[in-house]
């Protein structure tokens, strides 16, 4: 089993939908995949298709969540996971809720909650080849946990100059949390690289730019940059965004880019290049967590 945390301290970078379309791609390929959504907006969990209620009496995540597998000593994975909607074949998913906000505090006071997760994967390690856990964009106590918890990282980035000094902030983080694991008689955390997101597909853009960008990421930053690239498509986002109408009311109802039905040419063109870009960056990653 391979625990791979989708991390970067800067929002707005493709972080969900790296998490959501990769465990996509890689249920496609065979493996059996799990999803852990460790970000209180809960991004994640509407993106694989676990909120199908219109209020808050139908709620039934609030009380069965990520936080409740992080504050209890006894509860485990298999009990809070749930099938995913959004994707043929599933995948299992540990949601997320707004309400795991409130309790910040009381998981960053109680050290044990900090290698919790990583004590019950080791419970489901004959049930998964990949454990994905999306992060919150900032350095707090759920994003310290993911990285405590996964053993590789991929670090989404639009490669923009926000995003890449952003990058200073990761670095750093990293060899907290390296300092952390080292206590606990973990192995570092290995990065596999940044990954480039939303990306424009213009060719000059390609062509010139893209590559100085990503040199920069290694010479003034010190990460590799993985091969693989996601190009910035509305189609990319609008598969998440999809509703469904149930009597008089639009519930979220996504699909991943494989289940997406497009209804024009362009979109399917799109859907096809997507496609593309999800199994290359999946066979890259299952290369570098198998060498």
């Amino acid at each position: 089993m391979k625990t791979i945390a989708v991390y970067h301290n800067k929002g707005g970078v493709g972080k969900t939908t790296t998490v959501v379309h990769l465990a996509a791609t890689l249920a496609k390929k065979g493996y059996r995949v799990l999803i852990i959504d460790l970000d209180s907006q809960a991004n994640t969990t509407y993106a694989t298709g676990l909120v199908r209620f219109a209020d808050e009496e139908s709620d039934d995540i609030r009380d069965r969540n990520v936080s409740h597998l992080l504050e209890s000593r006894t509860l485990s994975i298999a009990e809070i996971a749930r099938s995913s909607l959004y994707n043929t074949p599933p995948v299992s998913v540990v949601p997320a809720h707004i309400t795991i906000m409130a309790k910040e505090r009381s998981i960053a006071d109680t050290s044990p909650s900090h290698i919790r997760l990583r004590t019950k994967l080791k419970d489901v390690r004959d049930f998964y080849d990949y454990v994905l856990i999306d992060t919150p964009p900032s350095l707090n106590i759920f994003a310290k946990i993911a990285l405590i918890t996964a053993d590789y990282l991929i670090i989404p980035s639009d490669m923009k100059p926000f995003a890449n000094q952003g990058l200073n902030n990761v670095r750093h983080f990293i060899e907290e949390i390296n300092e952390d694991r080292e206590s606990r008689s973990i192995p570092p955390l290995t990065v596999l690289g940044v990954l480039p997101s939303k990306v424009p597909t213009n060719p000059k853009y390609l062509e010139f730019t893209f590559p100085q960008r990503r040199e920069v990421v290694t010479s003034k930053y010190g990460f590799p940059v993985l091969q693989s690239y996601i190009g910035q498509r509305e189609i990319i986002s609008k598969t998440l965004d999809r509703e469904v109408t149930v009597g008089n009311l639009e519930l979220p109802d996504p699909r991943s880019i494989f289940d997406y039905e497009a209804q024009n040419t362009g979109d399917k063109q799109m859907l096809m290049t997507a496609v593309e870009e999800f199994n290359f960056l999946a066979n890259e990653v299952v290369h570098l967590t198998n060498d």
